[in-house]
């Protein structure tokens, strides 16, 4: 009987212990569902990637769009951050722009969160932190680390190949997931191709002048620290590139791969009368020669493998004992939507676009990143 009585208990205990565990799982799982709040500069104008295709509503694809307009008459840039949610510099470099941004003439257009429910896991196997910090001086900010690839709670299942629409490119079938492979997208794909849809359509309607893609790459991968361009988009991009390489800030210049579909500067380019162009910044988080990674890891940029890397001239970036940190990378993608900015307005006065607000690389690599994120108190204003 005592004996009974026993097993009676530690199943409980057992069941009790199992019954906290889910709590806490299923806590951490729906809390990747809701977005961290954004604080947009005054005078802007907040829609949803839904307003540009209603089927998206009510969905896990449906992101916010900011739009910022000018007194003065202009061009429209887009700027399109967390296609790949992992690539953290540039979800962040949009979210700066949404909460710092001035525009004088023209309009400026954010979507800081791309491919929306990718936000809402991590990347499979590689064992990452689920969120990192951002000291501001309003106190500390959490922004989720997501995954490359859209939710499998949202499209699945995978395809043994994937076959681009509408250019019948075939590629392994997780790419079917892969936002910046589903461009220009199709109102009757499946999920993925149904946001970049979306996008394509917010492109149309708002008579978008500029894309401007940004991402990050590992900094062993051939097309780092760049800047991609379709063919009609070269001429700006090369005086972009001649501009910050005056500022002592090296990018290198890439022509859109004619043959290669999907991606928004090919797809956008071809698709659209907007010049499209993406940015690339070096992080280690998107390579193979890293360690552990946590969540100081992902903003300092610091590993050292990569500096065994480097020492054996296996990289394609500097990289030495500071790494590359999260206020290089998001100052770089800056630096860059500023040049591409000045150049459109160069090449082409009647869609400028003036853009004010914006830290240079400097500044954010001196004050940090947080200094430019609004304070949570700021909705309360």
């Amino acid at each position: 009987m005592r004996q009974s009585t026993s097993h009676r208990l530690r199943g409980a205990i057992f069941l009790f212990i199992a019954a906290a565990l889910c709590a806490v799982a299923a806590r951490d799982f729906l809390a990747a569902r809701c977005d961290e709040p954004l604080f947009p500069a005054r005078g802007a104008t907040v829609k949803r990637l839904s307003d540009y295709f209603a089927p998206l509503r009510g969905t896990r694809a449906d992101g916010e769009v900011f739009i910022f307009e000018g007194r003065e008459p202009g061009g429209t840039m887009l700027v399109l951050g967390g296609t790949h949610p992992n690539e953290v510099a540039g979800f962040l470099a949009a979210c700066i722009l949404v909460e710092n941004a001035v525009v004088s003439r023209g309009r400026l257009i954010v979507v800081p969160r791309a491919n929306h429910s990718a936000f809402t896991h991590t990347e499979p196997g590689e064992a990452l932190p689920s969120h990192f910090e951002i000291e501001t001086p309003g106190g500390k900010r959490e922004f989720r680390v997501g995954c490359r690839f859209t939710s499998p709670l949202d499209q699945w299942p995978d395809p043994e190949v994937y076959l681009h629409y509408p250019s019948g490119q075939r590629l392994s079938g997780n790419e079917t997931r892969n936002m910046n492979r589903a461009y220009p997208g199709r109102a009757d794909g499946d999920f993925t191709e149904r946001a970049a849809f979306a996008v394509t359509s917010l492109v149309q309607r708002e008579k978008v002048d500029l894309v401007i893609d940004l991402h990050e790459s590992s900094p062993e991968y051939p097309v780092i620290n760049a800047i991609v361009a379709h063919e009609r988009a070269m001429d700006l991009a090369a005086l972009a590139a001649l501009s910050l390489q005056g500022e002592g800030l090296a990018l290198s210049l890439e022509s859109s791969p004619a043959n290669f579909h999907g991606l928004t500067h090919r797809e956008l380019g071809d698709a659209t009368t907007a010049l499209a162009v993406l940015l690339e910044s070096a992080n280690i988080m998107q390579g193979r020669l890293r360690g552990r990674t946590t969540a100081e890891k992902i903003l300092s940029g610091k590993d050292g493998g990569y500096l065994k890397a480097a020492r054996a001239n296996l990289l394609r970036v500097p990289y030495d004992s500071s790494g590359i940190s999260i206020e290089t990378r998001v100052g770089r993608h800056l630096a860059g939507v500023r040049a591409l900015t000045e150049a459109l307005t160069t090449l082409f006065p009647d869609r400028s676009v003036c853009l004010e607000g914006i830290p240079a690389l400097a500044e954010v690599q001196a004050k940090g990143v947080g200094a430019y994120l609004a304070a949570k108190t700021r909705s309360s204003e």
